[in-house]
């Protein structure tokens, strides 16, 4: 695996862990809940401040809000098997193993998916791709990566 691809996986890991702690303080701080859409809104002021965060494709960085509100949303929901739900938890190192490309940022060109600004890695497709774009998701385990297209 590449350093970008792990600079970016490093980098979701962050803004997941700093959008839970955000929450969880604007929650216990003015009982106000926030949504996606609000933290979403912030990226663009994010990554004027922070070029680390610049350099991580938009779109993916809204794929990790979007985790972290459905990691929200089963909070409020009923558990089984459980008498109390408990707030999402801080995710340490190696938690993030893959990261999306939803709608565009990368290509595929014969053996070669490019994602940008991470870069070209080869490919060996199972079977052939149908149909226009389709969200790109790279998984990327200490060993070997692996890419899905749905």
């Amino acid at each position: 695996m590449s350093k970008p691809a792990f600079f970016t996986l490093d980098t979701c890991r962050e803004l997941y862990n700093a959008s839970l702690q955000e929450r969880r303080d604007a929650y216990q701080i003015n009982h106000v809940s926030l949504n996606y859409n609000s933290q979403s809104a912030q990226l663009p002021g994010i990554k004027a401040i922070r070029p680390d965060v610049a350099a991580v494709h938009s779109q993916v960085l809204q794929d990790v809000l979007r985790r972290s509100q459905k990691a929200f949303r089963q909070l409020l929901s009923p558990r089984q098997g459980r008498s109390k739900p408990a707030h999402p938890r801080f995710k340490g190192k190696g938690f993030f193993d893959s990261f999306v490309y939803p709608q565009s940022g990368f290509r595929l060109e014969g053996d070669k998916l490019h994602l940008s600004k991470i870069g070209s890695c080869r490919v060996r497709l199972s079977r052939p791709i149908e149909g226009g774009s389709k969200p790109a998701q790279s998984n990327e385990k200490p060993m070997a990566g692996m890419s899905c297209l749905r």
